[in-house]
């Protein structure tokens, strides 16, 4: 009887089976993970090469739609009276004590604003006390647009440079020191307590551990900061000044001159470039550890 009552079971058990248990039925293959897509990277020679071609590729659409739309050169002017009045302005020399001013603007203002950032910015990373009394001062201070304080600032330190300066760095100023927070806050936690657990002091801990871990996140606040310190020193010139790449842009735009503001604006836009390459190769010798800024340099 119980013989029966087990042959009985047999088919209830076998019918669920899976289906691709049976004959001639191949199992389901696993489900496969999707593989991430990696796209090669480009060679510096190709890189060069398609940045060139889609400048000329711009340039030429740029003269193109000015010459068939004809646009007036005082509304929209063309690349090639924008060459004509960069030409101008280096041959005849006139660019030159402007130029001038207005690099020591930027420079000055965001090795104080840099300097000042990194510091309290140190300070504020290692003490939950500073945290709470300064950070919301400075956070508010930051909400508050430079260029609305930028007449205060003229007021306050004169139509020299050094209304300039101090502009500069207060924009300068918050990126370094939110970046150098954030970096020294993301030391490893094992690192520090092994440094403890040998008798370490708490230089030894920011110099060894802390300040290593935090420089990649440093010099990502420097690089942001050396391009904003461009649009600071212009702010201030535009605000009271009687030199400097921004007063030349008053000028122009006083006299109608509009090739000639637009040859300003590329001097400007080349001044960033070039301290922005600068700053990411200072970066790529010191934080050689670090592959935070080699993808981003490549073949520049």
């Amino acid at each position: 009887m119980a013989s029966l009552d087990t042959a009985a079971t047999r088919p209830a058990v076998a019918s669920r089976q899976p289906a691709t248990d049976a004959p001639g039925v191949p199992p389901a293959d696993p489900p496969m993970a999707a593989e991430p897509l990696n796209e090669p990277a480009l060679s510096p020679g190709k890189r060069r090469f398609l940045i060139a071609f889609f400048f000329v590729a711009v340039m030429a659409l740029w003269q193109g739609s000015v010459t068939w739309l004809e646009v007036s050169p005082l509304i929209f002017p063309g690349p090639i009276a924008v060459a004509r009045s960069l030409y101008q302005l280096f041959a005849s020399g006139e660019i030159y004590p402007h130029l001038g001013v207005t690099l020591y603007e930027i420079l000055a203002g965001f090795a104080f604003g840099a300097a000042l950032g990194f510091l309290l910015g140190a300070l504020i990373g290692q003490s939950a006390v500073l945290e709470a009394v300064l950070y919301p001062y400075v956070v508010a201070f930051q909400t508050v647009p430079k260029v609305a304080v930028a007449p205060l600032f003229v007021l306050w330190f004169g139509f020299d440079t050094t209304s300039k300066v101090v502009i500069t760095a207060t924009i300068v100023f918050f990126p370094v020191l939110a970046n150098t927070i954030v970096g020294l806050r993301s030391a490893p936690r094992d690192q520090i307590d092994l440094m403890k657990a040998f008798t370490a002091s708490g230089w030894h801990v920011f110099r060894m551990v802390r300040l290593p871990s935090a420089l990649p996140y440093v010099f990502a606040g420097l690089d942001i900061g050396i391009v904003l310190a461009v649009i600071g020193a212009i702010v201030g010139e535009f605000v009271g000044a009687q030199a400097g790449l921004g007063y030349l842009v008053l000028q122009r735009n006083f006299s109608m001159d509009t090739p000639g503001m637009f040859a300003i604006l590329i001097v400007l836009s080349a001044i960033g470039i070039v301290l922005h390459m600068l700053m990411r190769t200072i970066a790529r010798r010191v934080v050689f550890w670090s592959d935070s800024f080699s993808d981003l340099s490549h073949g520049t």
